[in-house]
């Protein structure tokens, strides 16, 4: 292993969210704290790593951070297998996110769209939904993007990297500043 090249890539995603995302992430966290406040929700949805991330998000807004405070209205789109695989059977994988996002998105509400390739189907057609329903939309992608950030209304892409493993990295650096950014903000 190249632990030189390791290195540099892992400090370059770090430092473009750390810089270059810094006022974006800003300003999602603010809407989302902003939607909270007024009783809305947050959704997240992801495939693989970034379901698991979408997941650890939800819990995070729903549990805790590091705050002790009331539980934030969130959930991920990826946990109820029997929503999940109904509509994976009837109609096909591409649906899952959207026909969820259909049900239980409301205007106002905000959705966090994870695809480290930002070309992930599913999302993108979560993301075309949300839109659709006047949920706003916050991708969380990699490389240039792809279609995800094209249908988004804010973008916070790692473009650092095409590396799956150093996108999911700044994605997590991401994720747990947004957690600690919308607790501070309902905690004013």
């Amino acid at each position: 292993m190249d632990w030189d090249a390791f290195a540099e890539g892992h400090l370059a995603a770090a430092r473009e969210v750390l810089t270059t995302l810094r006022p974006a992430i800003e300003a999602a966290a603010a809407g989302m704290a902003g939607c909270l406040r007024q009783g809305g929700k947050v959704m997240a949805c992801g495939n693989g790593g970034s379901a698991a991330d979408a997941q650890h998000f939800a819990a995070e807004l729903v549990n805790r951070f590091q705050l002790e405070r009331r539980p934030y209205a969130a959930l991920a789109l990826s946990t109820d297998t029997s929503v999940l695989t109904s509509i994976g059977n009837d109609y096909d994988f591409d649906q899952v996110f959207a026909k969820q996002v259909e049900a239980l998105g409301r205007r106002g509400d905000r959705l966090l769209a994870v695809s480290t390739s930002g070309n992930a189907v599913n999302v993108c057609r979560a993301a075309a939904a949300a839109r659709a329903a006047g949920v706003w939309t916050v991708a969380l992608c990699g490389g240039s993007g792809g279609r995800l950030a094209g249908l988004a209304d804010e973008v916070l892409c790692v473009a650092a990297s095409t590396v799956t493993a150093r996108i999911q990295e700044g994605h997590g650096m991401i994720l747990h500043a947004l957690c600690q950014l919308i607790e501070e903000q309902l905690a004013e």
